[in-house]
């Protein structure tokens, strides 16, 4: 019985993945498409799979078998595949990413300038938008959002992992005032507001031990990037709050005090999407290996 590449691909993805939603985000096609697929397949076989519940998929003992000895075979092939395409000619041409303002800053050094350095060739050419745009509607390549925001049907490649937002002021700032010891207490004290891009002030966010509460803080300074949020907490404007990241810098030289530590957890990070392809055009694709290749780092 003939049994496809392409078929076999579908199992080794719903196993990996642990469901047809994901599986289907990694192979970039619908949920409905891979189902149907596989139940094609165990058709011709008659044998079942997977079983499967309303909250669940888990491969049965077939499935087992059938995986344990292809995905070695399937491994390798993708091995040679992959060995060819670094044959394949250097990235040209431009690549278009949407992204917020927050992600694009995040991204700049470790993502953007060094794939403009590493491919002089392609014209890397970055939208900011806060607000989330329909990326093949609009003609871009590809985006970067926060995982949570990016849509189902999209590709997703984690570029951070995880996020953490601080509040933090500037010596200068604290000095003479009681430090806020809970969230509440920053209803004392003058805060550096953002405006999002629908207009409204952002409503700073925290949790503790499966607590979680928001907050219309005071301030009578009110910006709409990090960057000038950033510079006025340094210049003692107030308390502010920031992506982590971007902060590191200026505690660690002492400029900004870290503050309520213990009520601003990592949450899920930020990632690159794009529409599901089998073949990705090599500038995308080359994104995709630093994006692959930073996040590697980062981890170790």
């Amino acid at each position: 019985m003939r049994v496809t590449l392409a078929e076999l691909e579908a199992v080794l993805a719903v196993a990996r993945h642990g469901g047809f939603r994901a599986g289907s985000r990694a192979l970039g096609v619908s949920s409905s498409a891979l189902s149907h697929a596989i139940l094609a397949l165990e058709e011709r076989l008659a044998v079942r799979l997977f079983n499967r519940t309303t909250r669940s998929v888990a491969l049965t003992s077939a499935g087992e078998e059938l995986i344990a000895q292809v995905a070695p075979a399937m491994g390798a092939i993708e091995a040679a595949i992959e060995s060819i395409g670094q044959h394949a000619s250097e990235p040209t041409g431009s690549l278009r990413i949407n992204t917020s303002r927050g992600a694009a800053r995040l991204m700049l050094e470790p993502i953007l300038l060094a794939y403009h350095q590493r491919y002089p060739k392609v014209v890397l050419d970055v939208v900011t938008q806060d607000a989330l745009v329909d990326i093949t509607a609009a003609g871009f390549d590809a985006g970067a959002r926060l995982h949570d925001a990016i849509p189902p049907d999209m590709v997703a490649v984690p570029i951070f992992s995880r996020l953490r937002m601080v509040v933090v002021a500037a010596p200068i700032y604290l000095a003479g005032r009681p430090l806020p010891k809970a969230p509440k207490d920053l209803m004392g004290h003058n805060c550096v507001q953002m405006r999002l891009s629908g207009g409204r002030l952002y409503r700073w966010e925290f949790e503790r031990h499966g607590v979680s509460m928001t907050l219309d803080v005071p301030g009578n300074l009110i910006l709409d990037g990090t960057d000038l949020i950033l510079s006025a907490a340094v210049a003692g404007a107030g308390i502010a709050y920031v992506e982590e990241r971007s902060a590191l810098p200026h505690i660690a030289e002492g400029r900004l005090v870290e503050l309520l530590a213990d009520w601003t957890p990592p949450f899920e990070g930020l990632s690159l999407y794009f529409a599901g392809r089998r073949h990705l055009p090599p500038n995308l694709r080359a994104l995709v290996d630093l994006i692959r290749e930073v996040s590697a780092k980062e981890r170790a």
